[in-house]
């Protein structure tokens, strides 16, 4: 009886503890019934700090309007009729004269940041790490406490680093002058442009002549940080536009890739090329409604269907243009313009007519979504990465078709005496098919590579058709290595003056470029060797 006894007690002593343990210090909760706006923020980050499903309800609580107060200042939440008191864990009978507590625009910030600190103790380790980027863009001295406890639990050492820069981000606000010296020398290190507001208010005057920031060492201490931070952030904007420098150029080299073979071997003026890169990406659309009707479980693999189909489909529309307009306008280079410029109105109606005039969404699979931070801040995105390895890949395979086979052989043998080639054997017209036909194709893979960059419309090649005739002008006609180093160039300038002249002032700067260019070496970078040069 007596063990009875002693286990009985044990376990209301363990409910007991179980209970103290879930409650809210009511001394905590009592000034959110109040009229204190400063006292009730502190409240909320003080209730945070607790970090644990009680402060996580409360607070959730009072972001949902479900927190009420009764007239003797106890707080409760009200749910489904019931009312839970946080301060003894109990619920019951909702008391009388409870009225809901109002919640304005700067406590319901304080309430979403002490929320968002709260998940820097998830289970989860990417909840976590989103938890830590977003509290390093704003984080204040009153969710320090939070940040230093999340601080002692974690063990991911990435998501540590972050919050120590967190932490001290938070002790920019401190009132002591040795704890702010120690967290603007902590931050030296870091490459978040956020904190260049932060410190550079620390560097400024008031109206009467004193710094904002009164200890000097402080102030000292902010002008070496800021300057390291300044130097990190332009190298990674160099960085950033280095990459998608040559991400445009990759697109740019897919859209003239095709062009420059056409152009350089029978000199046709080719104005429908921008619609097969639509035909390319209209099919990688077509492909993506069909594995999503047909086979949704290998959705991810409908780009790798998109690429042959995309070319076969484009080269068969070049090789009909070629055989039922084109060939008959050899050597006639303004009614080729001409006629390729009505084609191109012809292919765009058509597809309007099909598709329709809205853009249409070509989603990209789930291994090329997201992307890879590197430098602390420069998002490389998947799907530009994969465009680029693509671009390289397309222009290995055109170049071992062009040195390495025996189409590749007439092609060059057409390309540099046409007359000589025929007087050989060699069927130049239908040589002409086949390379127009190879262009067209090349062309629709280019498509593919567009489609995934962003909506897919009627008007997706003529955005492109003037900035691939100047690629194929300034590398060479004909020239492959010319046109790959033509639209790395023209995509790395470009990257290079937007920051400064604007998207549209970068284009004119660029085509001024050319023109004087082409002035002073008519025949590109790479000027083409042979009879056809005449």
């Amino acid at each position: 009886m007596k063990i009875l006894s002693k286990l009985l007690i044990a376990a209301v002593l363990c409910g007991q503890a179980l209970l103290a343990h879930a409650a809210i210090d009511a001394a905590l909760l009592a000034p959110l019934a109040g009229d204190d706006p400063d006292a009730r923020i502190e409240a909320v980050n003080k209730i945070a700090a607790l970090a644990d499903d009680e402060a996580a309800r409360v607070l959730n609580a009072l972001k949902d309007d479900t927190l009420y107060a009764s007239p003797e200042g106890q707080v409760f939440i009200v749910e489904d009729g019931k009312a839970y008191d946080p301060a003894t864990g109990k619920s019951g009978p909702a008391p009388d004269g409870i009225d809901g507590i109002s919640v304005n625009n700067r406590l319901r910030g304080a309430v979403e940041g002490a929320l968002s600190g709260l998940k820097l103790l998830a289970p989860d380790r990417a909840v976590r790490m989103g938890a830590a980027l977003e509290l390093q863009k704003s984080a204040e001295l009153a969710q320090a406490p939070l940040i230093e406890k999340a601080l002692q639990k974690e063990t991911d050492p990435a998501i540590k680093a972050i919050l120590q820069r967190v932490a001290a981000t938070a002790n920019l606000q401190s009132p002591d002058a040795g704890v702010r010296k120690a967290a603007v020398i902590s931050l030296a290190e870091s490459s978040n442009a956020n904190l260049k507001p932060a410190l550079q208010r620390m560097m400024e005057k008031n109206p009467d002549g004193s710094y904002v920031e009164t200890d000097e060492g402080v102030r000292i201490a902010a002008v070496n940080t800021l300057q390291k931070i300044e130097r990190r952030l332009a190298f990674t904007e160099f960085v950033g536009n280095l990459f998608y420098g040559v991400s445009l150029g990759s697109i740019l080299l897919l859209a003239a890739l095709g062009l420059a073979i056409t152009f350089g071997l029978m000199g046709i003026i080719n104005m429908a090329h921008g619609e097969l890169l639509m035909i390319g990406a209209y099919t990688t659309y077509v492909c993506q409604s069909l594995f999503r009707q047909y086979l949704p479980g290998a959705i991810d693999a409908y780009l790798l269907a998109a690429l042959p189909c995309a070319f076969l489909v484009a080269a068969a529309v070049g090789i009909l243009l070629e055989r039922t307009v084109i060939r008959w306008l050899y050597g006639r280079p303004l009614e080729t313009l001409l006629a390729t410029w009505g084609i191109s109105l012809i292919l765009m109606q058509t597809v309007r007519t099909i598709f329709g005039a809205q853009n249409v969404e070509v989603a990209n699979p789930s291994w090329m979504s997201g992307g890879v931070t590197v430098l602390g801040s420069l998002v490389l995105a998947y799907n530009r990465i994969v465009i680029i390895v693509f671009a390289f890949l397309v222009v290995a395979a055109v170049w071992l078709i062009l040195n390495k086979t025996r189409l590749g052989l007439f092609v060059r043998a057409v390309t540099q005496n046409r007359r000589m080639a025929d007087c050989t054997g060699v069927a130049t017209g239908k040589i002409d098919m086949m390379t127009f036909g190879l262009g067209s194709g090349i062309a629709g893979l280019g498509g593919v590579a567009l489609s995934q960059l962003g909506n897919v419309g009627p008007d997706l090649g003529q955005n492109y058709i003037v900035d691939s005739f100047m690629v194929v002008v300034l590398g060479g006609v004909g020239q492959l290595a010319g046109t790959v180093i033509a639209a790395i160039g023209l995509g790395e300038i470009n990257k290079f003056l937007e920051p400064f002249a604007g998207a549209v002032l970068a284009k004119i700067a660029i085509l001024v470029f050319i023109i004087v260019f082409i002035q002073k070496r008519p025949q590109g970078l790479f000027a083409l060797k042979g009879r056809s040069v005449e």
